[in-house]
C-alpha cells in the first residue's frame, strides 16, 4: 500500500491500467485531490464502486489530520494543528491580508537550526516531512477555504523547520504545488525561506525554480550571528552573502533579508549601520521583525524609539526595509509552540550534528 502523493498524473494512469482501468480516471481523480480538496475515495462519486474499493485498498488518504484552529482576534491570521500518521504534529498559518491567502507550511517536525529566538528549534528535532506532508498542507487549508469561495495564493515555507535541510522534499512539492495538472499556483508567489544552508542556497539556484528566497539574516556581522544562530558556526556569513548573490544572478529574483529585532544585542544604530553596509548596492528588501517574546526565552523587544532609530539609519543609507509593528506572534519566530509542547512529550529528539 502507498500513498496519494507519491504518485503523479502518469504513474497514477499506469498504475489504472495495471489494475485494468481506464487511464481518464487518472484525471478525474487529480480534479478530486487536487481542486476539490477531496481526500476521501469514497466522496469520488464520478468514480465506480469497484474503483473505489481498489483505491481504498491499495493507495492511503489522507496523511494529515486536523486537531484544531485558532484565530486571532481581527479573524485575519489561523493557526492549524496538524497530526501526522505516526503522531508527531505540526502547523501552518494562514494569513488573510486583502485578496491575499497565504499559507506558511512547515517543512519538518521540529527544526535543527535552533535559533535562540524561535519556538520551533526550542525543543529539537524530530523528522523532515514527506512532500506530501508538505502539500496536503494547503490542500486541507484550501478546502477549508473553498466554503468561502476563496482560495491559497501565496505559500510561504517559513513554517517550522528549515526547508532547505529538506531539499529534496521542499523542491518536490514546489513542482506539485506549481504544476497547473495540480494546484497551478505561480513560483512567483511561492517563498522559501532559509536560516542559510549554502550548499541548499547553490543548489536552489540551478534547479530553475522561480521561486522567492528568504534569508533569517537577523545579525550584521559573523560574531553576533553566531551568539543567536548555532549554525552560523558552520556557515560564515561571508559565504552565506556569496551563495545568496548567486541566487539573484542566476534567478533574476530579488531577495528579502529577515531581520529579529533583539533589544540589547542587534538593535542599536550602529548595527543598523553595519547591516547597511552588508547589503550596499544589492537588489533587496529588509524585513524588520520586532522581537516577539515567547515564553521560556529571556529575549526583549526593543522600544519603539530604538525601533525607529534603527529604520533611520537604514533609510538613510537607500536601503529598502519594512517593519511588522504590531505585536503578537510572529510567524517566523513562534509557529510551532503547542506542536513542540506536544511532540517533545512524545517522540524522540535527533541530533544535528551542522550544529
Amino acid at each position: 500500500m502507498f500513498d496519494y502523493s507519491e504518485l503523479d498524473i502518469d504513474e497514477l494512469k499506469a498504475w489504472l491500467k495495471e489494475q485494468g482501468e481506464k487511464e481518464f480516471h487518472a484525471k478525474q481523480i487529480f480534479s478530486w485531490i487536487y481542486e476539490k480538496g477531496i481526500l476521501s475515495w469514497d466522496e469520488m462519486s464520478n468514480l465506480s464502486r469497484e474503483l473505489r474499493d481498489k483505491l481504498n485498498k491499495h493507495i492511503r488518504l489522507p496523511m494529515l489530520e486536523l486537531v484544531k484552529m485558532t484565530e486571532s482576534n481581527d479573524r485575519e491570521t489561523f493557526k492549524f494543528l496538524w497530526k501526522l500518521r505516526d503522531g508527531s504534529l505540526v502547523e501552518s498559518v494562514l494569513i488573510c491580508s486583502g485578496h491575499r491567502r497565504t499559507v506558511c507550511v512547515s517543512s519538518q517536525v521540529g527544526c535543527p537550526a535552533k535559533c535562540a529566538f524561535c519556538a520551533s528549534g526550542q525543543q529539537g528535532f524530530f523528522r523532515n516531512l514527506r512532500s506530501g506532508e508538505i502539500v496536503e498542507q494547503i490542500l486541507q487549508i484550501n478546502k477549508w477555504l473553498s466554503s468561502k469561495n476563496e482560495k491559497v495564493s501565496h505559500i510561504v515555507y517559513m513554517g517550522m523547520g528549515e526547508p532547505l535541510k529538506n531539499y529534496e522534499s521542499v523542491v518536490k512539492s514546489i513542482n506539485f504545488l506549481s504544476n497547473p495538472d495540480y494546484l497551478n499556483i505561480s513560483q512567483r508567489r511561492i517563498t522559501v525561506s532559509t536560516v542559510g544552508i549554502v550548499e541548499g542556497i547553490k543548489r536552489l539556484s540551478s534547479e530553475g525554480l522561480k521561486v522567492n528566497l528568504v534569508l533569517s539574516l537577523h545579525a550584521p556581522n559573523q560574531n553576533i550571528r553566531k551568539k543567536i544562530i548555532p549554525y552560523a558556526r558552520k556557515y560564515p556569513l561571508e559565504d552565506i552573502m556569496e551563495a545568496m548573490d548567486e541566487y539573484t544572478t542566476k534567478t533574476k529574483r530579488d531577495i528579502t533579508y529577515e531581520y529579529v529585532l533583539l533589544s540589547g544585542i542587534n538593535d542599536h544604530p550602529d548595527h543598523a549601520l553595519e547591516l547597511a553596509h552588508l547589503l550596499k548596492g544589492k537588489q533587496c528588501t529588509v524585513n524588520l521583525i520586532p522581537y516577539n517574546p515567547i515564553p521560556g526565552v529571556r529575549l526583549k523587544r526593543p522600544e519603539k524609539k530604538a525601533i525607529k532609530d534603527f529604520r533611520t539609519v537604514l533609510f538613510g543609507c537607500r536601503i529598502v526595509n519594512t517593519c511588522r509593528y504590531t505585536k503578537g506572534v510572529d510567524i517566523a519566530a513562534a509557529c510551532g509552540q503547542l506542536a513542540m509542547q506536544e511532540n517533545q512529550a512524545k517522540l524522540p529528539v535527533i541530533e544535528d550534528n551542522d550544529d
